[in-house]
């Protein structure tokens, strides 16, 4: 009985380090895909943005598509080829 309870035991520890790893190993590859993207104002559908606006404080708030103030990541560089697509909020006085 003792011996079923370690071989059980030690099963589980192997399966939930192997899910631990593998999340770290995805969590890690999302900081690169994070790093390659930058956010694009003016494009998002309503309800499909990803943060915050002006006037909400929340994701999928976007109460129009193409809201200005609503933004999306985008893959660096595809923006400004997007119709009304702007990488800085408009409006947004520049330093």
């Amino acid at each position: 009985m003792q011996k079923t309870r370690y071989v059980i035991t030690a099963a589980i520890a192997a399966l939930t380090s192997g899910v631990m790893l593998a999340s770290g190993t995805a969590q890690a590859a999302g900081a690169v895909v994070c790093a390659e993207q930058e956010r694009c104002y003016g494009i998002a559908k309503a309800g499909k943005n990803d943060c915050a606006t002006s006037s909400s404080a929340c994701s999928g708030s976007a109460k129009q598509d193409n809201q200005k103030d609503a933004w999306i990541y985008v893959p660096k560089g595809t923006c400004q080829k997007v119709a009304g697509g702007t990488l800085a909020l408009p409006g947004a006085k520049k330093k």
